[in-house]
């Protein structure tokens, strides 16, 4: 085990690198630029140059990144942003509560929601629980994250004002209202992956109460109840963490416009605002947290493969 969480963790380089390469050639081939923004109708030729200068735009393309790839390896320094001229990291930091605690949030409710509903309809099957299970799923996968906020919006913030509809308060500042605020964000972000995990339990746990090992549980005596929580749900559980861990790309990313529909001071609102200003240091810092989070989760979720089954081993 330990060796392979090294070979995993060294893995993350090549990984990183590459996703900061492609996301820095992406940014300089999009036309304009981040003097553009900074000046607006003010940009002179000299006002221009002079910018380009100070944050040394006027380099060659390998050169910038080279020189931005150095500062990170060997400083922590994500760089300053251009538009701001604050350091990256600081900026990140102040917005990363928001996202994880909406992606958290977001995540626990929809686990909350879909594994016993996934369980219940495996076990009930076609049942009125069961179809009105699938009917749930079927209606969460096929519903778009932003309309389904502008709806929360209209019926719990205009019809019914009983939730807030924008804005943030951090748990630890407030508790009650730091909750209050996340409650509208996270159904609409966990809608749609409780609708996939509560699918991917009830064929998993369909297919596993199929196998010949349950079916020699039940020969033995044992209750049904024994059958599906000590024998049947933790092998059908494997499937379901796979799904849970490659849809937190879906959370991170539907965080964009979850937190532009609700006014979060989140990573996804600093990723839009800086792709537009083309803020190129912002947008390689967030892209980079973005993958390294993806990455570390999936390598959790591949580490919990061998506490659901015992036969397997990662080394």
């Amino acid at each position: 085990m330990p060796k392979y969480i090294i070979r995993r963790l060294l893995q993350l380089i090549p990984t990183l690198i590459g996703v900061s390469i492609i996301t820095f050639l992406l940014m300089q081939l999009a036309p304009g630029g981040p003097t553009t923004a900074i000046l607006g109708m003010k940009a002179t030729p000299e006002k221009i140059a002079y910018i380009n200068k100070k944050f040394g735009l006027d380099k060659p393309i390998p050169l910038q990144y080279l020189i931005w790839l150095k500062n990170l390896i060997f400083n922590g320094d994500l760089g300053n942003s251009i538009v701001e001229n604050e350091p990256v990291l600081r900026i990140i930091l102040r917005r990363i509560p928001v996202t994880f605690q909406l992606a958290i949030s977001s995540l626990m409710l929809s686990l909350c929601i879909s594994l016993p509903a996934g369980i219940v309809s495996a076990v009930k099957k076609d049942t009125w629980f069961d179809n009105v299970a699938r009917i749930f799923a079927f209606w969460g996968i096929s519903t778009p994250n932003f309309w389904l906020g502008l709806l929360l919006i209209i019926g719990f913030g205009v019809m019914v004002p009983v939730l807030p509809v924008y804005g943030y308060v951090g748990i630890f500042e407030n508790f009650v209202q730091g909750v209050r605020h996340m409650i509208l964000p996270a159904i609409t972000l966990g809608t749609a992956l409780a609708a996939m995990v509560t699918r991917m339990t009830r064929s998993s746990l369909l297919e596993t109460l199929n196998e010949d090992y349950i079916r020699t549980a039940r020969a033995k005596g044992l209750t049904e109840r024994v059958v599906i929580s000590k024998h049947a749900i933790k092998n059908a559980m494997i499937p379901v963490t796979t799904v849970v861990g490659l849809q937190l790309g879906y959370i991170l990313g539907g965080s964009v416009l979850t937190e532009t529909v609700f006014a979060l001071p989140g990573m996804g609102r600093l990723m839009i605002r800086s792709i537009f200003k083309q803020d190129y240091p912002v947008v390689q810092g967030a892209v980079l947290v973005y993958a390294l989070t993806f990455v570390l989760v999936n390598l959790l979720v591949d580490l919990s493969y061998a506490y659901l089954d015992p036969k397997i081993r990662l080394d």
